[in-house]
């Protein structure tokens, strides 16, 4: 049976969603856990066991293959604690009737399914009739995965190097693949061809022979072209991708994979328009590929969602890509760190959430993967940082090395962002004699890289009372520019009624939409790159930036003619939305014309 809800909780940083299906589950809504960091699952692992009173046994790193069966036991745990709950929640009695009764406020407006609960439990009722009514109709949230698919470090036995299949990410899919879940593993931060071979070794992400996928594969992407490639790779293996989840390039929480200007209300659109074709396209490869494997071979294409997320903040924009792009489900990540029944965020940083403003809120160079990244300014961990650069101890210690990906100075890698690598890239930079000037640039590039494995994680035993002595306590945290528009802390019941529009938490007036915020975020960093390219631009960087602006121009040409469409059925904000684009429009021409007679003036000046 499908789930009733319209959005999900996507991953949010390394610990912020780790146990969020436990809190969410038994109410239908979907979530997604990190599996970066296996020594903090192992401890929220214990935590667990001893507070349900279950038998625990340490996984060490003495044990071989010790990360991937972290990650099993952990999965496995939550995964049944979560369906002890929700069977509770299905045996209820006369006296909890109002746990089973939040589970139905929770669900949209409109379902037949609230109405029949309605009925059932009016007035006089019989409890055995409603638990054998909500046995049948009730569905548990999935508890569902994350992966980040160019995080795959390569580890290594008493100095010998292990097997690929030995790396992070094939071991979190391992650990992922001989869990007990019945769920979806999302893949996302690119593609990555071995690890993707990998996923052929596990009998569970087949289809069986009635066409069921025990184990989906969701695929995280910004376009469509990326999402074809990778649907057709996948589906040459005999696997099938169950859901694109589409994600703005800007406007979004964590790390920023921005695209050349393209924005998402066109890339929606595209996939709007081509869903069958990839469907069908895919479904042929599929065929073929399962034929040679001497597997079951459906008929039809198995089924595929859709889903988008990244800068959704009102109950109008959320059933407008519902409605519009006939999207299965959206993602609502950030304003639910500001939600402590869902998520693990500590004090002092939920209250900094709480303040934060539109320049709080910033995409910043500080992750060790060298991708941008959404940050919050003066969190601790930016604190700890810089304490440590004043020190003249730039650096971290790297206790986790998840993100030691770099061979640019040792022949295994290290990280970015560890004490080893900022000691000889400064060595390096020092060597090079620059002036006072650039030398400060590329030293502040340097020890701007912090410890996010650590950061992101850290949060999640703050707030479970775990001890913090190797991790420090500072926090890392990676909200969307969204959070500028939440200001106060919430119940569940609180943002889940302002996503169905049955409240508004949201008391500034001044909010934007949320393409409209899109397109001002690519506008700014638009003019960034410009910046960066201004001294002496090649011809590559102003092709790349007109381009970019012309694919923004083509964007926000796009929202007009949508928008001039829908006048009628957005009276009361398509008019707004029709003066800001206007106002985009001029912003890009003049920083189009800028472009093109910089160009114009470095030629002369040659």
């Amino acid at each position: 049976m499908h789930n009733k809800h319209t959005f999900h909780i996507p991953v949010m940083g390394i610990g912020f969603t780790i146990d969020t299906p436990l809190k969410v589950s038994k109410y239908g809504i979907d979530s997604v856990i990190s599996l970066v960091d296996d020594i903090l699952l192992e401890k929220l692992r214990k935590l667990y066991c001893e507070k349900f009173t279950i038998p625990y046994q340490e996984i060490t790193n003495k044990i071989e293959d010790f990360r991937a069966k972290r990650i099993t036991s952990y999965l496995n745990l939550i995964n049944n604690l979560a369906e002890k709950k929700f069977e509770e929640l299905k045996n209820t009695s006369v006296e909890k009737i109002d746990e089973l009764k939040a589970y139905f406020n929770m669900l949209p407006e409109g379902l037949s399914l609230k109405q029949e609960f309605k009925n059932l439990t009016n007035n006089h009722f019989n409890i055995d009739d409603v638990k054998n009514w909500v046995k049948d109709k009730l569905t548990m949230g999935s508890i569902d995965v994350n992966i980040m698919t160019k995080v795959d470090k390569e580890n290594y036995l008493n100095g010998e190097k292990l097997p690929s299949i030995f790396n992070d990410a094939h071991a979190a899919l391992r650990g992922y693949a001989q869990s007990d879940l019945c769920s979806s593993v999302i893949l996302s931060a690119g593609m990555n061809p071995r690890l993707y071979a990998y996923i052929e070794e596990f009998e569970d992400f087949y289809p069986d022979a009635n066409g069921v996928i025990k184990k989906k594969i969701v695929l995280k992407v910004s376009d469509y072209r990326s999402a074809i490639i990778q649907g057709k790779f996948l589906a040459k293996k005999g696997i099938w991708i169950s859901e694109y989840r589409i994600e703005s390039g800007l406007n979004c929480g964590g790390h920023a994979f921005a695209t050349d200007g393209y924005l998402m209300g066109p890339i929606l659109s595209e996939f709007k328009e081509k869903r069958q074709e990839l469907s069908e396209t895919v479904h042929a490869i599929l065929v073929q590929a399962l034929k040679d494997k001497n597997r079951f071979v459906p008929n039809l294409p198995l089924p595929i969602k859709f889903s988008a997320q990244g800068g959704v903040g009102t109950a109008a924009e959320h059933q407008f890509l519902l409605d519009q792009y006939n999207i299965d489900s959206v993602g609502w990540g950030t304003p639910f760190l500001l939600v402590p029944e869902a998520t693990n965020v500590d004090d002092f940083t939920l209250n900094q959430l709480v303040e934060a403003k539109e320049a709080d809120l910033y995409l910043s160079n500080i992750s060790p993967l060298g991708i941008p990244f959404n940050s919050l300014r003066g969190n601790t961990k930016d604190d700890e940082r810089i304490a440590n650069v004043a020190k003249g101890r730039p650096g971290s210690a790297c206790p986790r090395q998840f993100a030691q990906l770099s061979k640019e100075f040792t022949e295994k890698s290290i990280c970015l962002a560890s004490r080893q690598y900022q000691v000889l890239k400064l060595k390096e930079l020092d060597n090079q004699h620059l002036d006072p000037i650039s030398h400060q640039k590329h030293y502040d590039a340097i020890v701007e890289k912090t410890c996010t494995c650590v950061g992101l994680g850290t949060s999640a035993l703050i707030v479970n009372g775990l001890d913090t002595k190797t991790e420090g306590v500072g926090v890392s945290i990676c909200p969307g520019p969204n959070m500028a528009y939440f200001s106060k802390i919430m119940s569940l019941k609180e943002l889940v009624d302002h996503i169905y529009g049955r409240t508004n938490v949201i008391s500034r007036t001044d909010r934007p939409n949320m393409f409209i915020n899109e397109i001002n975020i690519y506008i700014e960093f638009l003019k960034n790159k410009f910046e960066e390219a201004k001294e002496v631009m090649t011809a590559k960087q102003e092709s790349y930036l007109l381009t970019f602006a012309k694919n923004l121009n083509d964007g926000i040409d796009y929202y007009n003619d949508l928008f001039n469409n829908l006048k009628l059925q957005f009276k009361d904000t398509t008019h707004n939305i029709l003066t800001d684009l206007e106002t985009c429009k001029q912003a890009l021409e003049a920083l189009y014309l800028e472009i093109q007679n910089q160009k114009l003036a470095v030629i002369e000046v040659k």
